[in-house]
């Protein structure tokens, strides 16, 4: 669900606040995006003018005002006022920038165990504090906690009940998402602080492992099992396996207090960086920018070259980069019966297979290892690179649509006919693989079984790269957007500023809050994936079609020099110039960053840089003589204790050892054209002219 502007009947103002957009709809009420007199923003629920006048559900709106009122805690959303008499009902909460649980965990797996400890401590502090207030959440679930900045956060307050208040149901008629709500509500008895307790352990057990502990094929399945069953902790990590299960007693008598689990879930120090560092506390971020961009008075937001205010709230981050309406937190004060994120059945990456070392002493020298499956005559005999992702490996077949092959024996795992694999496709997070289909689609595929998952606008020429989160996109009209794959809301749109080349679209790459885009034209333009807008760029890079390679806080590129400069803001590191400056058709390969160290092709050399974050001058490691002419073939492959260099001369590849350079053997398939290179797992996939292969790497 997308952010919309406001349509005719939506009111101007309500209170202090300012009506800014449409965050969603549910069965009672509307919910908007406001800003109050100083700029702070809020989420602003109203209840639908036809059900003002029924007074039952005008009760249950004043009750969840006064419910969540009631309730000062710091790891609740706070209300920010409410009017509930007279007029149009509202009710105007904090503005949490900031994923939901399930979001999280769909985008970037299970925490780990630091992360849920912490995560368990500050969740059961909060339900102490609602506990104390005299009130049952009994609801709570991944969809109503919020991750941000500060740590996590409890929302909705629309069922919560006063401790001694009876459920609202009869048996059978569960407010509450199966598989969370504990074995006294399923059954329709009295509930007090154990259920939510019940509740705390589902939502842990979730996090840690990426599945619910209660299944089933359909929902009296899955009440069955809570009320009868026992928890699938199988995925949970045994530090803290013992923990939660007490937590998913059937005897609310024997479940722990709040401040017990807090106590035990004591978190290591510094386990608080999951809401710090890493990819969620990127996505954190990112959305909080978006916050302040969104609630900036119009004066300030738009400015040359950036979009208009209502081009940002039908086309940019609002909806789920803030809020995530429909799909998570955006909706959170909705009552959202019936609504199913587009992504909530995507499953964890799936564990990636290791292929075995080759010994070297085993080996006859200067003699390759038997490969490990093909070649197989299945791709196109000009495709794009292959693209390992976990267990399979996608290639462009022989038709053009896109093709996955199993990683461990070459076998088709699955075929996607309408994609256009010419048009570029990119793994989310190794859970999701995306492509443009013949009719300029973007669809989404599950990586390791080719489910399909979903169907978003017409209109995309291509797709250059992908983060854990966003896709980023060409449009026929030379326009560069990002889209989120989990929820499907378009975050920003902008003019693409490299042209379109006969020779081959542009190159991307992105990591660390920067999509790098290395254009046909020389330009590098390095892009905040927040914001849309330009963070730096360099001109006379190189035309060939070099790709970036990002290693930390370092993005590597080819072109007429092979130049290292800080990801962020761009600063000047390094560069080598090539040493065939003269001859365009000659310079730095694309390059390949592994560890401390880059590895480029310069025409006719292939060198080995170390590089270090605090250095500004390269240290050449080694330079082995090939015999190629042409910065247009495949970035070397480093996989094990081996680099493989492709030679378009000869039509080889030379494989050399990682550390010294020297010559261990070479690879040659038959038929004509120029090689592709992935690896990854201990696996080498070499492309040509129709065929692939996947070869077995020397060990450390």
């Amino acid at each position: 669900m997308t952010t919309q502007p406001l349509a005719t009947g939506d009111p101007l103002r309500l209170g202090p606040y300012r009506l800014l957009g449409v965050l969603g709809e549910g069965g009672m009420g509307k919910v908007y995006v406001g800003r109050d007199g100083d700029g702070a923003p809020a989420a602003v629920k109203v209840l639908r003018p036809e059900l003002a006048h029924d007074q039952h559900l005008a009760q249950r709106f004043v009750r969840e005002a006064d419910m969540a009122r009631a309730v000062t805690s710091k790891g609740v959303a706070r209300v920010l006022g409410a009017q509930t008499e007279g007029g149009r009902p509202w009710i105007a909460a904090e503005f949490l920038a900031g994923p939901t649980l399930d979001e999280a965990v769909r985008a970037y797996g299970p925490m780990d165990v630091p992360a849920v400890r912490a995560l368990a401590a500050q969740l059961a502090r909060t339900l102490h504090d609602i506990h104390a207030a005299g009130l049952v959440h009994r609801d709570l679930k991944p969809a109503n906690i919020v991750l941000t900045s500060t740590g996590p956060r409890i929302i909705d307050f629309g069922i919560a009940r006063p401790e001694h208040g009876l459920t609202l149901t009869t048996t059978g008629q569960i407010p509450v998402t199966p598989g969370y709500g504990a074995p006294e509500q399923v059954l329709g008895r009295r509930v007090g602080p154990a259920s939510d307790v019940f509740s705390l352990g589902a939502v842990l057990a979730f996090a840690a492992s990426g599945r619910r502990a209660f299944d089933g094929a359909h929902v009296p399945a899955v009440q069955y099992e809570v009320v009868h069953g026992t928890p699938d902790l199988s995925q949970v990590p045994p530090e803290v396996r013992e923990l939660i299960g007490p937590c998913l007693a059937k005897d609310p008598a024997y479940r722990p207090t709040p401040p017990q689990i807090a106590e035990v879930f004591a978190p290591p120090k510094g386990a608080d960086r999951a809401w710090r560092k890493g990819p969620l506390a990127d996505d954190i971020k990112r959305r909080e920018t978006a916050t302040k961009r969104l609630t900036a008075p119009a004066d300030t937001v738009v400015t040359s070259g950036s979009p208009s205010r209502r081009r940002f709230l039908t086309g940019a981050a609002v909806g789920v980069a803030v809020l995530g309406a429909g799909g998570g937190a955006g909706a959170w004060w909705l009552n959202r019966e019936g609504v199913k994120s587009p992504t909530a059945d995507v499953p964890p990456a799936v564990a990636t297979p290791e292929a075995a070392f080759v010994s070297v002493i085993d080996s006859q020298a200067g003699k390759p290892p038997n490969a490990l499956w093909g070649p197989f005559d299945v791709c196109a005999p000009a495709g794009t690179p292959p693209l390992p992702v976990r267990d399979v490996v996608l290639m462009q077949a022989k038709a053009g649509e896109l093709l996955a092959l199993s990683v461990t024996d070459g076998k088709e795992r699955w075929r996607a006919r309408d994609i256009d694999a010419e048009a570029g496709f990119v793994s989310v997070a190794d859970r999701l693989v995306v492509g443009v289909d013949k009719n300029g689609a973007l669809q989404a595929y599950v990586a390791s079984t080719g489910r399909h998952v979903w169907q978003m606008e017409a209109g995309v020429e291509a797709v250059l790269a992908a983060d854990d989160t966003n896709v980023y996109l060409t449009t026929p009209d030379n326009m560069l957007r990002a889209v989120n794959a989990w929820t499907l809301a378009p975050l920003w749109t902008r003019p693409m500023t490299s042209p379109r080349s006969a020779h081959g679209p542009a190159r991307a790459a992105a990591d660390k809050n920067r999509l790098v885009v290395h254009g046909r034209d020389g330009q590098v333009v390095v892009i905040d994936t927040a914001t849309g807008e330009t963070a730096w760029k360099i001109k006379d890079q190189g035309t060939l079609g070099q790709a970036p390679s990002i290693s930390g806080a370092t993005v590597y590129l080819g072109g007429r020099s092979l130049m290292a400069r800080r990801l962020e803001g761009g600063d000047f590191l390094w560069k080598e110039e090539t040493l065939a400056s003269r001859d365009s058709a000659v310079g730095w390969s694309s390059p390949t960053a592994y560890d401390d160290y880059v590895f480029a092709i310069d025409g006719y050399e292939a060198h080995q840089f170390r590089t270090l974050p605090d250095v500004n001058t390269p240290g050449r490691e080694w330079m082995q003589p090939l015999d190629n002419r042409g910065a247009g073939i495949s970035a070397p492959a480093v996989a094990g204790a081996t680099v493989w260099l492709p030679e378009s001369d000869h039509g080889i590849v030379q494989v050399v050892r990682r550390t010294t350079g020297d010559r261990l053997f070479t690879v040659r398939m038959q038929h004509e054209g120029a090689y592709q290179l992935a690896s990854d797992a201990n696996r080498v996939f070499i492309t040509r002219g129709g065929r692939i292969v996947a070869l077995p790497v020397f060990g450390e």
